[in-house]
């Protein structure tokens, strides 16, 4: 099956993929009595175009139309991003819809343009009131204006700078801002330009190399592009010749970190503290192929810094390897905020158990048992408990739903739902969310069922902490359906419903931008390929959505898989999401037999990873619900061995 990434991750980062929308080319071709919605739409996609005359024309058409809040800003944002839009324009603006969350995303573009042309004052006077301030790049800007005015910001923002990908204009400003003004040293930068190269981010490594002025970045694009010259060379005597070096040695382990290994063994000239370094460049690449030789690589990097990519990686390895000692070591040694995550205090109780120290263990797993995911359930079965279904709360009443229907933002949010614009109406229902108590959360969620938006009904109704209410969270529905399915093929009602809550949320006409369909998210390849199978010899393509053709092709598919990984619901849910043949490699290169929990934590692919861990802890509880007695997530996971296996005709 071809690598596809599940609806559900996509719609959790906002970036679910309908395909609705007027084409490019039609922007400019709508008949005089096109729909307003039509118009609307056309509008949205000359703003996504940067086309700001077409944005301008297309506004003019919807003097009355239902969301006009959202006209005026697909008028206005083309205008700000490209610093036409005069301050009187913006303020009006956001003056007239304060406290909306369209002002709050134009502050947001408005912030980044201020940023990018260095208005300091007016970004110092705006930032404050950007409400949700989850921009990363907004975030740097900040930093940057605080560090020009002398404010030491340097720890903020070794601690901000830690994802490449999403740094932009402003995270590489800031890098440089600090190093001209000594708050970052050449250890900031190097550490920066590794990081980056490591997350595939050779702009953003460049930009950072280009503050020392002597031609770093141009050898550093040698190093990245054709590692090998510069290899042959040797280490050389600098410091800046040993970084990328190092940098090299890096990009070779990528595709051989045996031969990276042996280079780097021949060497002359690195302190100890740069071996170590470029033995974790090495260890990191070999820990994405699974390679066995990653756990010795990482044993010779000994407490060097490393990005929290690499600490992570560090730690999965020790696990695959049993190694207890070295696993609590790299956890001890993390970044707080890394540290602190419910992933790694679940392992650091364990390898305190391991130790014996089981008192700091309990404490631990009892920090962290009343998480409802994956490392809470078994955290909750290390002390000695199964899952349970917690007792509901008192059904929302009509008279706590009636104000959902009236809410404004709910309005908006299912308009755009009616228009497959799920990036808008998500914006527009979270923006809701914010400041409701449990009561109104929960109301809200019913609403959401009563008005057959399921996938918000789900996620409002996770935000809840003291009232959970699990029929709302853990929804069945078409369960007539899934049950005549998967009885004839002796398939757990429980695991398909865990996976179908991760693909799709059970959005039904739900299309993923690879394009996986419906609520099984099936590849048209596969679908075709499972209905030859099973002898549908009249399907269509157009049938993957329809619910009943979705299920039969989805849970048959599925069945087929699990029949090809020796029953493991862990491997079969890897394979379903990243394609049969992966979890096949990952087993083959394990060194024994590990825990399923073991082998879900060091998937190598960041979406599969944590798609295992959703699914199978989705089907804990849905088997709870179903079966209404307690569930073992870790007998569900069971255990997973390196057996190499056969090669199959399964897409």
């Amino acid at each position: 099956m071809q690598f596809k990434k599940s609806v559900c991750a996509i719609t959790c980062a906002f970036t679910l993929a309908f395909s609705l929308a007027l084409p490019a080319q039609a922007q400019k071709k709508l008949p005089s009595d096109a729909a307003p919605d039509d118009i609307f739409l056309a509008l949205r996609d000359a703003v996504r175009a940067d086309d700001s005359a077409t944005a301008l024309t297309l506004a003019s058409r919807l003097p009355d139309y239902v969301i006009p809040s959202y006209v005026d800003y697909y008028r206005l944002k083309p205008r700000v991003r490209d610093f036409t839009a005069s301050q009187a324009e913006i303020r009006e603006f956001l003056n007239r819809y304060d406290g909306s969350a369209i002002a709050d995303r134009l502050r947001n573009d408005w912030l980044l343009a201020l940023g990018k042309n260095g208005d300091w004052a007016t970004f110092d006077e705006q930032y404050p009131l950007f409400i949700l301030n989850d921009d990363v790049q907004v975030k740097c800007f900040a930093l940057t204006s605080r560090a020009l005015k002398g404010q030491n910001v340097a720890d903020e923002a070794r601690a901000a700078l830690i994802s490449p990908k999403d740094y932009g204009q402003g995270c590489s400003d800031l890098i440089v801002t600090l190093f001209q003004n000594h708050q970052f040293d050449d250890n900031d930068i190097w550490a920066q330009i590794r990081q980056a190269v490591e997350a595939g981010s050779p702009t953003v490594a460049r930009r950072a190399a280009a503050v020392f002025n002597d031609r770093t970045d141009v050898v550093l694009q040698q190093a990245i592009d054709k590692p090998g010259p510069l290899l042959a060379r040797g280490p050389g005597k600098t410091r800046t010749a040993h970084e990328l070096y190092i940098v090299a040695l890096g990009r070779v382990a990528r595709n051989n970190a045996q031969q990276a290994g042996m280079l780097l063994n021949t060497a002359s000239g690195l302190s100890q503290q740069e071996q170590a370094t470029a033995w974790a460049q090495i260890a990191l690449q070999a820990s994405m192929k699974l390679t066995p030789e990653a756990i010795d690589y990482w044993r010779k990097t000994r407490d060097v810094p490393l990005s929290y990519e690499a600490y992570q990686w560090k730690a999965r390895i020790a696990l695959r390897a049993g190694d207890w000692k070295l696993l609590r070591s790299t956890i001890d040694v993390m970044p707080a905020s890394l540290r602190s995550d419910i992933t790694w205090t679940y392992w650091q109780a364990r390898a305190l158990r391991q130790d014996g120290q089981n008192e700091a263990a309990q404490k631990l797993f009892q920090s962290i048992a009343s998480n409802v995911g994956f490392y809470g359930q078994l955290a909750t079965e290390e002390l000695g408990k199964k899952i349970v279904i917690p007792p509901g709360p008192v059904p929302a009443t009509a008279a706590e739903i009636a104000p959902m229907a009236q809410n404004e933002g709910f309005k908006r949010a299912l308009k755009f739902y009616d228009l497959n614009m799920r990036f808008e109406g998500i914006r527009e229902w979270n923006w809701e969310l914010r400041k409701m108590n449990d009561r109104q959360l929960l109301a809200a969620a019913e609403f959401a069922r009563q008005s057959d938006v399921l996938d918000r009904m789900v996620n409002t109704s996770e935000r809840t902490r003291a009232e959970m209410d699990f029929t709302q969270r853990f929804p069945a529905p078409h369960l007539t359906e899934m049950t005549a399915s998967t009885r004839a093929l002796g398939l757990e009602n429980a695991w398909v419903y865990g996976l179908i809550r991760q693909e799709s949320r059970f959005i039904k006409n739900a299309k993923s931008y690879v394009g996986a369909s419906g609520l099984m998210q099936l590849m048209p390849s596969t679908a075709k390929y499972v209905a030859r199978k099973i002898g549908m010899s009249e399907f269509s393509q157009d049938q993957i959505n329809d619910i009943n053709t979705n299920i039969l092709l989805g849970t048959n598919y599925l069945n087929m898989v699990l029949n090809n990984l020796d029953g493991s619901q862990a491997l079969a849910t890897a394979a379903y999401n990243a394609g049969p043949s992966r979890p096949r490699s990952w087993r083959a290169t394990l060194p024994g037999p590990v825990e399923g929990a073991i082998f879900a934590e060091t998937i190598p692919f960041n979406e599969t990873r944590g798609y295992v861990k959703n699914v199978m802890s989705n089907a804990t509880y849905y088997a709870a619900i179903f079966e209404n007695r307690p569930q073992s997530l870790k007998q569900r996971l069971g255990m997973v061995g390196p057996k190499v296996d056969a090669p199959t005709d399964l897409p």
